[in-house]
């Protein structure tokens, strides 16, 4: 294997892993950030964001000298464009950071450099977005410079693992693109690696989500009707699950994350008047908090005066640090406007960010606890304890997470998320 010198443009969730990646396995690589702390930190071996072992993979890397990071891009053999691609309020992509990210590293390409492109993004940005920008350079697209889209299909607190195992799509601007970049993601990629056209690429990792999201649109739909019919959705998932040709996910809150909560809106931009399911599945999951937070205003009804709620998870899933589009930052947004007393406890949160608590203190005097998100700590809470530092007995279960039947046995009003009857002691 031939080392490359990769400069890897951003330096978050995706751009870090797969800096110390291709770090370990031989490559020079050179991270560049806007963001001044990412960047001093990095060069310090510390790490801002939380991911299994990645403290340690990016330690060994720049301790090696391997890894290094900058504010400004250099002369490379590849450049990797890892940057953030944020919906905006009126659901169309953000494309600004790709656009400045490609315009940046146009004065440092050379003839045979490769470019990569492994934000998730809009079908045609690799061709009508990036392709334009870089001729820029003088170098003929597909001939001179390579141009591909290689996107990550990882999940959050597995990183590392699906970096490596998992499948890959290589998108190329042609195929000389494609084999060039497959080449040099076998350096560390264990997992089959499949070429294809850049738009095609592009395309695959919006259904792969948007298969998703609209699977979970549908259990949440199930859940709301269940209520209303007073039957308990969860039930009705496991029984339907018997069969062999079905698997209906479990409701939520709720979709978020940079991805599923994300990525069908860019079909949707792109083409309103064929992708109906599409838009639809994701006004479902994006009225989740709401209809959660009027689940709420009907609990406590009864309840006068101010109302305290100890709200258990603010991620946008569980047992990570990732807020980003989350259903429960949402959620905590409308309560407010709704003046109830809150207080968060995440234990993967900095608590700097959110005010988050220990239970303790956040369930003391409160009328209601609301599990928003699955992390395993919460498994751990003594609600022995807790039951006597509340002023209501209260818990809504929005991930399926408690056993109702304890709960019950310890003097609480149990309510589920998609569940027409609740436990009560």
């Amino acid at each position: 294997m031939l080392t490359k010198k990769i400069c890897i443009l951003g330096l978050g969730y995706i751009g870090l892993p797969t800096a110390a990646m291709f770090a370990t396995n031989g490559h020079q690589i050179i991270g560049v950030d806007i963001n001044e702390e990412v960047v001093h930190e990095l060069n310090e071996a510390r790490i801002l964001i939380k991911e299994p072992y990645l403290d340690k993979l990016v330690e060994a890397a720049v301790i090696s000298g391997k890894l290094k990071a900058s504010m400004q891009p250099e002369k490379a053999d590849v450049f990797i464009i890892a940057v953030p691609t944020p919906i905006k309020p009126d659901k169309t992509a953000d494309m600004r950071y790709v656009i400045e990210a490609t315009k940046t590293i146009v004065p440092y390409l050379q003839e045979e450099n490769i470019v990569i492109l492994e934000s998730t993004s809009p079908i045609g940005t690799v061709r009508d977005i990036m392709a334009p920008i870089l001729a820029e350079s003088g170098l003929v697209i597909g001939e001179q410079l390579l141009l591909a889209h290689s996107p990550e299909r990882v999940l959050p607190g597995r990183i590392l693992i699906e970096l490596v195992e998992n499948n890959r799509i290589i998108g190329g601007i042609n195929y000389k693109s494609a084999v060039a970049v497959r080449d040099l993601y076998k350096s560390f990629v264990k997992g089959r690696i499949f070429l294809t056209d850049a738009t095609t690429a592009e395309m695959c990792k919006l259904m792969e989500n948007t298969y998703r999201d609209v699977n979970i649109a549908l259990a949440n739909e199930l859940a709301s009707i269940c209520e209303e019919i007073g039957i308990n959705a969860w039930e009705v998932i496991q029984l339907c699950n018997k069969h062999p040709r079905v698997n209906i996910l479990n409701p939520g809150p709720g979709v978020g994350g940079h991805c599923i909560a994300v990525d069908p809106w860019f079909i949707v931009e792109k083409y309103p008047k064929e992708a109906k399911m599409i838009a639809l599945a994701r006004q479902i999951n994006d009225a989740k908090p709401n209809y959660v937070a009027q689940k709420v205003d009907k609990i406590l009804a009864p309840i006068k005066g101010k109302k305290k709620i100890c709200i258990l998870g603010a991620a946008y899933k569980a047992n990570i640090d990732d807020v980003r589009e989350s259903p429960i930052i949402e959620l905590i947004k409308l309560l407010k406007t709704r003046n109830y007393d809150l207080s968060i406890v995440d234990p993967y949160i900095d608590k700097s960010s959110y005010e988050t608590e220990d239970i303790l203190s956040a369930a003391k005097q409160s009328d209601l606890i609301l599990l928003g998100v699955n992390h395993e700590e919460f498994s751990k809470i003594e609600f022995k304890q807790v039951s006597k530092i509340m002023r209501h007995r209260i818990i809504l279960d929005t991930r399926g997470f408690f056993d109702a039947e304890k709960m019950a046995e310890l003097g609480f009003k149990y309510y589920l998320l998609g569940n027409g009857i609740y436990r009560e002691a």
